[in-house]
C-alpha cells in the first residue's frame, strides 16, 4: 500500500511517500481501504513534533478514515466487507490515515452517512467526534440557550455552527468579514468581526448584558481568560485548545462558571448520533479543498497559514 511516511518532526517536508505491506485486520478489527482522511490542527501539532513523546517514529499519522471494508477479523460482528464505514483512529496508538489502508478495532468505527461522500465524511469524523463531546456530552446545551462559537468559518467552528442550532441554541459566532454570509448560511444568529469589533462588547450588546451561557473555545491564545467577561451566571466555558501560557480566571469564579477541556475519544456512539442529524439535513461539512495523499505535506502547509482561504476542511483524497 501507498502511505505517506513522518520520518522526523519538522515542517510539512518532513514527510515521504512509500510503500508497505497491507495490514492484516485481527481479533475484533476490520481492515478498511480508506478513500479519504483529512487535515486538522492536530495533524501539524503532530507533525512539528508537540507531541512527540507520544508519537514514535517513523510514523504514519492522519486521524480520519473514510472507506470501504475489504476484510474482517475473527469476532467482528457489527460490520462486513463491502461496508461503507467512517471512523477517527484511536490518537497515540498504532498507524494513522495517511494511507490506503487501515486497520481499526470495530467498537470505535461507524457505517458512513449515506448522504455524505468520503471527501465530507473524512472532513466530519474528527472535528464532528470533538464537537459533540464538547457541546453535547460535556456542556449540555440545551433549547434556548446562547452559544458563542470562537472562528465559525473554521474546521471545527462550522460544525459547531450546525450541531447548536440542531440542539436548539442561539449562536453567536467570530469571523472576518469575508466570511459573515458563510456561516450566516449555517445557521449563525449573529456575527462579529473579530478585526474590527470587540467581541465582548458586540457579545454583551447582542444579549442585553446578559452574556452566552456556553463559550467553544477553537483559537486559543487569551480566549480562556476573557471568556468570562462575556459569560451569564452558571455559564460553560468548552476548549479544544492546548493551554500554552497561565491563565487568570479570577474572573470565572464571580460567574459560577464551570470550565471543560476537549480531547475526544473514540466511539461509535458519537458518528451514529454525527449520522442522524446529516441523515436530517442539519449537519454538512464543508470541504474547503482536496489534495491527494501524495501532496499531504502541502495540505498542512496550507492549512497552517494564518490567512489561508478557507472555508471549513481539508481533505484529503487516497485514491487520486
Amino acid at each position: 500500500m501507498r502511505a505517506m511516511i513522518l520520518e522526523s518532526f519538522g515542517g510539512p517536508e518532513s514527510f515521504r511517500e512509500v510503500v508497505l505491506a497491507k495490514p492484516v485486520a485481527g481479533e475484533g478489527q476490520v481492515l478498511v481501504k480508506v478513500h479519504a482522511t483529512s487535515v486538522n490542527p492536530l495533524d501539524y501539532q503532530v507533525r512539528r513534533g508537540d507531541y512527540k513523546d507520544y508519537v514514535p517514529l517513523p510514523a504514519i499519522t492522519g486521524h480520519d478514515v473514510s472507506g470501504v471494508i475489504e476484510a474482517v477479523g475473527p469476532g467482528v460482528t457489527a460490520f462486513k466487507p463491502g461496508d461503507e464505514v467512517w471512523y477517527t483512529p484511536e490518537i497515540f496508538v498504532g498507524q494513522g490515515s495517511y494511507a490506503e489502508y487501515h486497520v481499526a478495532h470495530e467498537s470505535i468505527v461507524g457505517l458512513k452517512p449515506k448522504a455524505l461522500t468520503h471527501l465530507e465524511a473524512a472532513a466530519l469524523s474528527l472535528v464532528g467526534g470533538t464537537v459533540w463531546e464538547a457541546l453535547i456530552t460535556r456542556v449540555n446545551l440545551q433549547v434556548g440557550e446562547t452559544i458563542l462559537v470562537h472562528g465559525g468559518a473554521g474546521g471545527v467552528g462550522h460544525i459547531a455552527i450546525q450541531v447548536a442550532k440542531a440542539a436548539g441554541a442561539r449562536v453567536i459566532t467570530t469571523v472576518s468579514s469575508q466570511n459573515a454570509e458563510f456561516v450566516k448560511g449555517l445557521g449563525a444568529d449573529v456575527t462579529i468581526d473579530y478585526k474590527q469589533t470587540d467581541y465582548i462588547e458586540a457579545v454583551l450588546a447582542a444579549t442585553d448584558g446578559k452574556g452566552v451561557d456556553v463559550v467553544l473555545d477553537t483559537v486559543g491564545g487569551d480566549t480562556l481568560q476573557k471568556s468570562p467577561l462575556v459569560l451569564a451566571q452558571l455559564g460553560r466555558v468548552v476548549s479544544i485548545v492546548d493551554i500554552a501560557t497561565p491563565q487568570n480566571l479570577i474572573e470565572a469564579w464571580g460567574r459560577n462558571a464551570s470550565y471543560h477541556f476537549v480531547f475526544t475519544r473514540q466511539n461509535r456512539g458519537k458518528l451514529d448520533d454525527l449520522s442522524r442529524l446529516v441523515e436530517r439535513g442539519q449537519l454538512k461539512p464543508v470541504v474547503g479543498a482536496v489534495y491527494p495523499l501524495s501532496e499531504v505535506g502541502q495540505a498542512h502547509a496550507r492549512l497552517e497559514q494564518k490567512s489561508n482561504g478557507l472555508r471549513g476542511k481539508i481533505a484529503i483524497d487516497v485514491t487520486a
